[in-house]
């Protein structure tokens, strides 16, 4: 017997030529792959040659129909009584309320933006749909994953005794424990043919200024409602004022009606209705506490503040209208946010259009992986222990039953309801401004003749009151002279307040201090806090 034992030498040589064989390996790998890669390249650029045509209809503004001027003012113009600004004075910017001259008014205002949880939530909303433009723009790159492994397997022995009890030699098989370290890297990429990516993009970006405007809606809507509570609350306050004289002079009249009694000038029937009269006015007197306070507690939720702590002191109504520069029809398309809103939607419904027709087309996916995998973590990252596969994917929908078409049919229909609703929202503006306008028209002749017949009904009272003393009329006379200065005089507090509420709303309508241009820019949705608050919107905390 003969035994060949390998000298160093020989050992050294079969090192060299395996080690030769790695790097002729390598060598030839690398010529391979960057034909792959050429090829790749080669048929991306085709790709994106065919899909530099556009894809879906093109957007333009739906028209609508814009009278040449405000058919109010032409009435109000011919009429005394009301103070129209013109057209080319400066328009109400900003904190509008401040038109108002209402230190108190001003103070409440100021905590709307900051405590008002309608306001809290529409900025909430329109953060949401800034994080999904930052989504769909991710579509533009690629994704990598690392997915790092150790797998630890032992066959088992029984494994190999049926394989010899099948007739097969299992003669120099050692059953060992095998580790397997792995660190693989996946990436994939879909390229924006047909320009899908742009479009979801575009798509959610106009969803987003349409939540902008949203916002600046329920800013102008929370704003002027509690403008409106406010003076619907000094309203009932005037009206306390009122009857708190009322009640004292109607205190007076049956304190001298009981003198009159007790004198035998008067009579028991006389006492009676002074007294019925006293405690009417009195019920009513105590009763306007249940709307003032409605109206507080209302206000209290405007400016996030439970009610069981909100408080707003008494004060007389302050009825002085305040001039307010109307300007023309055609402005009013981008001056109010919720024409903003709507004229967005028509825009993103459009994108969305667009978007459906992308399915027509074969979507081309680009994917690769590669990393290091080995059984022992020393020699993890050495040449041999690497590997990687690359190619592209095609894919095309051949039969779905005529879904795509009719998901396109879907968002031409809600396109046409958009521009449906578009319209019939500028309709609505038009109508609320020529409300407003109306009402103010109206409500400064109501004044006029309302603050005479009220001084009449007082002069009359004055007589009865003289007439009753001297014995020559019933207190019949003065009880009816009574009850009518105060229906005219509480039917006066109620013109004025409604007046001063006309007046919120004819601002409301006419979109308070905003414009279009304060809608963000893609750039603008897509940055941070310095750029959103050029346009009055600020960063959640």
């Amino acid at each position: 017997m003969s035994t060949s034992v390998n000298s160093p030498s020989q050992k050294a040589v079969r090192s060299r030529r395996k080690a030769e064989s790695e790097r002729q390996k390598a060598e030839s790998a690398g010529p391979r792959l960057t034909a792959h890669i050429s090829a790749y390249c080669l048929l991306l650029t085709a790709f994106c040659f065919l899909a530099a045509c556009r894809i879906g209809p093109q957007y333009v503004r739906p028209p609508v129909e814009v009278p040449a001027a405000y058919k109010e003012l032409g009435q109000q113009a011919s009429q005394s009584g009301w103070k129209k600004a013109d057209p080319q004075d400066d328009m109400i910017r900003g904190k509008w309320w401040e038109v108002f001259n209402d230190p108190q008014l001003d103070a409440l205002e100021e905590r709307v933006d900051v405590s008002n949880q309608s306001i809290a939530s529409a900025s909430a909303a329109f953060f949401g749909a800034r994080a999904m433009v930052r989504e769909a723009r991710s579509q533009y790159f690629p994704t990598v994953e690392g997915i790092p492994s150790i797998f630890n397997e032992r066959p088992s022995p029984a494994q190999y005794a049926g394989l010899q009890s099948a007739g097969f030699s299992t003669s120099g098989i050692t059953v060992t424990p095998y580790t397997d370290y792995s660190m693989p890297f996946d990436a994939s990429w879909e390229p924006d043919l047909w320009s899908r990516v742009r479009l979801a993009v575009r798509t959610n970006y106009l969803a987003a200024q349409v939540s902008a405007a949203d916002l600046e809606n329920m800013r102008l809507t929370v704003h002027a409602e509690l403008a409106v509570d406010y003076y619907q609350l000094r309203g009932q306050d005037a009206l306390q004022q009122l009857l708190d004289s009322t009640v004292a002079a109607d205190q007076e009249t049956l304190d001298l009606t009981r003198v009159q009694y007790r004198g035998g000038i008067g009579t028991d029937e006389a006492v009676a209705s002074a007294e019925t009269q006293l405690q009417a006015t009195q019920a009513q007197d105590t009763n306007l506490g249940v709307l003032r306070s409605q109206y507080e507690h209302a206000i209290a939720v405007l400016v996030g503040q439970s009610a069981s702590t909100f408080y707003i002191p008494a004060a007389p109504l302050q009825a002085n209208r305040p001039a307010i520069p109307v300007g023309l029809p055609s402005e009013l398309l981008e001056r109010r946010p919720d024409i903003a809103a709507s004229e967005r939607a028509v825009a993103q419904a459009n994108a969305q259009i667009g978007e459906a027709k992308t399915a027509f087309f074969p979507n081309l996916l680009l994917s690769a992986s590669g990393g290091f995998g080995n059984s022992g973590i020393p020699s993890w990252f050495s040449w041999p222990a690497r590997f990687w596969s690359m190619g592209p994917g095609l894919t095309e929908t051949i039969f779905d039953a005529g879904l795509r078409r009719a998901t396109v049919q879907q968002y031409q229909a809600a396109h046409d309801q958009a521009v449906a609703n578009y319209r019939e929202t500028v309709l609505t503006a038009f109508q609320q401004v020529e409300d407003n306008l109306a009402s103010l028209r109206i409500l400064s002749r109501d004044i006029q003749q309302q603050e005479l017949a009220a001084q009449s009904a007082e002069r009359n009272l004055q007589e009865e009151m003289v007439r009753y003393k001297a014995g020559l009329d019933p207190y019949l006379n003065v009880l009816t002279a009574q009850t009518q200065l105060l229906n005219e005089q509480q039917t006066l507090v109620s013109f004025r307040e409604q007046d001063m509420v006309a007046s919120v709303q004819l601002i409301e309508a006419l979109g308070g201090g905003w414009d279009a241009s304060q809608i963000p820019s893609p750039r603008q949705i897509g940055a941070g806090t310095p750029s959103l608050s050029n346009v009055g919107i600020q960063e959640p905390q």
